[in-house]
């Protein structure tokens, strides 16, 4: 497989980024950071979660953060819809798309959601089903694809039935997710064509961590593969809350230097992504976590 000309970035830094943050974050400052990163050129942004406020509360503003968004044109926002009463909700705020999620580790699945693999697939049918009779596309996310805080390494097998089921419910693009960044290129390489059974190659997107540093490499294991689609936050926005220590999402800056250096069409201006980051990380009171945004900062000062 040749490596792609061009790459879609979805920027989960809104949603996933922003949900694992202490302190509250401001229902504007969430939406400044959205019109922020389509300025910069990202044409997908998972925007929030409609999930109960008790679990998740730093999203408990889904609803005010989703109408205060000025759409542009050919932006496509997403949000994460964990059940019926999520998506009821999410559907109010008119999202292009929706995105339901997996874990491809049977212990992981018990102990977040006490049910099992299949049981937890099966409880997004309805969902998947609402969405397309609304005309709303349906994104799955299959985590822990790679490895999980509980059971260790996971068997591709697991992979390829997640995919499976995401399938036969009506998903139309899965994102393969290394939650906790233990990830290695063979392995996530392994992962991916486990997926790439059930979904073609314009239907499968790359999710890493970057906890062991692996996160780039991992993302041109599949660049190598012909994925063109990436999950990544601005800023490296967002931990895991099951690994100690961990650092959250590959941040969208070290990708995009990554792709731009290798000739790869994104459409984004990293300028002002790297602004996008910046604005963000002020507010956080941070450094950005990404090494090319900080030194492209620095030789901004010089």
């Amino acid at each position: 497989m040749s490596i792609p000309s061009k790459v879609t970035i979805i920027d989960v830094g809104p949603r996933d980024g922003l949900q694992n943050e202490k302190q509250a974050v401001p229902a504007a400052v969430k939406v400044e950071l959205v019109h922020r990163l389509q300025d910069a050129g990202l044409k997908e942004i998972e925007v929030t979660s409609f999930v109960s406020p008790k679990w998740v509360p730093q999203m408990a503003d889904n609803a005010e953060v989703m109408a205060g968004i000025q759409r542009k044109p050919g932006v496509r926002y997403s949000v994460l819809t964990p059940n019926m009463k999520g998506y009821e909700a999410a559907v109010l705020s008119k999202p292009d798309e929706i995105v339901v999620f997996g874990a491809a580790s049977e212990a992981f699945s018990q102990k977040n959601i006490n049910c099992s693999i299949e049981e937890s697939i099966e409880r997004f049918r309805p969902v998947a089903q609402a969405a397309k009779a609304a005309g709303i596309a349906v994104r799955g996310a299959i985590s822990c694809a790679v490895g999980c805080p509980y059971e260790g390494e996971i068997a591709p097998e697991r992979v390829a039935l997640v995919a499976r089921l995401m399938k036969d419910i009506g998903v139309e693009h899965v994102g393969v997710a290394d939650t906790i960044g233990v990830g290695t290129p063979l392995k996530v390489q392994r992962a991916l064509d486990a997926t790439l059974q059930y979904y073609s190659v314009d239907e499968v997107s790359g999710h890493f961590h970057d906890t062991y540093g692996m996160a780039l490499a991992n993302t041109l294991a599949c660049l190598e593969m012909g994925i063109w689609h990436f999950d990544t936050s601005s800023a490296g926005l967002g931990g895991c809350p099951y690994a100690k220590g961990a650092t959250g999402n590959v941040a969208t800056e070290d990708v995009v230097y990554l792709l731009h250096g290798m000739g790869i069409e994104t459409g984004i201006d990293l300028d002002k992504l790297i602004d996008a980051g910046q604005f963000i990380s002020d507010f956080l009171q941070r450094k950005p976590h990404s090494r090319a945004a900080n030194a492209l900062l620095t030789k901004r000062l010089g």
